[in-house]
């Protein structure tokens, strides 16, 4: 663990394009900024201009709403400079792993792999769905963000030598697409489900899973259906809504502040606090009008579960007539 103190210029009351910079370049992480304080000029509004200023440039790494970023990063702006003052913001950093780190990611996939074990699942392609519920800790999309990662490394998606703390939630060209995760206080371990088909289960259920690019992707959600032989036309069929026995979706359109090149106000608007919520909502009103039902699961993750702006869907139904069975 390292402690440092990095000073940093401001142009105006707004300007935070110095700790930007850094950001971009991989000098510092967004997940060890413990405290920020800046002399910069103006009233009491441009002080709250400072504020959001940092809110709205953390929000994009660290994947907090800007309540949880003021409420979890104390900023202390020090307004009405005078005299020979020069403008500027000083960044308390402590560069340390304590809070989901490459050790998680690794605990994770040994995990999974009992997981698969335990079921009797022997091929990895046979694997659909994966939820995990992991510790809050420190950083709870950090927590997640590794335990995505060990996930799809256990399944195969992922090389682990990709993986170094500076990747997670840093790099998004990695991510699971059959994983989704939960964080919670209340968590003291990472706990795992796998769903998956083998040969030869005690049970009528089969399990299939695909991906919706973005939360407008209707083909997506229907070749999930189609492979399951339940033709979406626009809907399902009664007799084949009888056959679903639950839906698993991972809403991850609050990872983009726009869709198919149109902006949204997830971020922005008067419930953007609550970001995760809508992006839920959004896909769940989508897939549940599809199905018929308002007790599908669905969970926000974006930290490398599927890629950004992308919905993971695996539905569990009763197998056809010539199907196989689900372990």
């Amino acid at each position: 663990m390292r402690h440092e103190i990095i000073r940093l210029g401001m142009a105006h009351p707004g300007d935070v394009s110095e700790l930007e910079k850094l950001l971009k370049a991989g000098d510092i992480q967004a997940q060890h900024i413990k405290g920020i304080i800046a002399q910069t000029e103006g009233d009491g509004y441009a002080r709250g201009y400072s504020t959001l200023a940092f809110q709205v440039l953390l929000e994009s790494y660290l994947g907090w709403s800007h309540e949880e970023i003021f409420d979890r990063i104390p900023m202390m702006m020090i307004g009405k400079t005078g005299g020979l003052m020069s403008p500027h913001y000083t960044l308390f950093v402590r560069r340390d792993s304590s809070s989901g780190t490459a050790v998680q990611v690794d605990v994770t996939a040994a995990t999974v792999r009992e997981a698969m074990a335990d079921a009797g699942i022997d091929r990895l392609e046979d694997v659909h769905c994966v939820e995990i519920k992991c510790p809050w800790g420190v950083g709870g999309n950090r927590s997640k963000a590794a335990s995505a990662l060990g996930s799809g490394v256990a399944l195969q998606e992922i090389d682990r030598d990709r993986i170094s703390e500076e990747a997670i939630n840093g790099d998004h060209d990695l991510y699971s697409l059959r994983t989704s995760v939960s964080a919670g206080g209340e968590q003291t371990a990472v706990r795992v489900i796998v769903m998956g088909n083998k040969e030869g289960a005690d049970s009528p259920l089969v399990v299939s899973s695909g991906v919706m690019r973005d939360s407008f992707d209707l083909s997506g959600l229907y070749r999930v259906f189609d492979e399951m032989g339940m033709p979406v036309r626009p809907v399902l069929a009664e007799s084949d809504r009888k056959r679903v026995r639950q839906v698993f979706v991972n809403a991850g359109a609050d990872a983009l502040s726009h869709i198919r090149g149109q902006r949204h106000t997830i971020h922005s608007d008067a419930l953007s606090m609550h970001s995760g919520i809508v992006a839920k909502a959004v896909a769940h009103a989508v897939v549940g009008g599809l199905v018929g039902d308002a007790a599908i699961l669905c969970s926000a993750g974006s930290e490398h579960q599927g890629p950004r702006g992308a919905n993971l869907i695996a539905v569990v139904a009763e197998a056809a007539a010539e199907g196989g069975t689900a372990g």
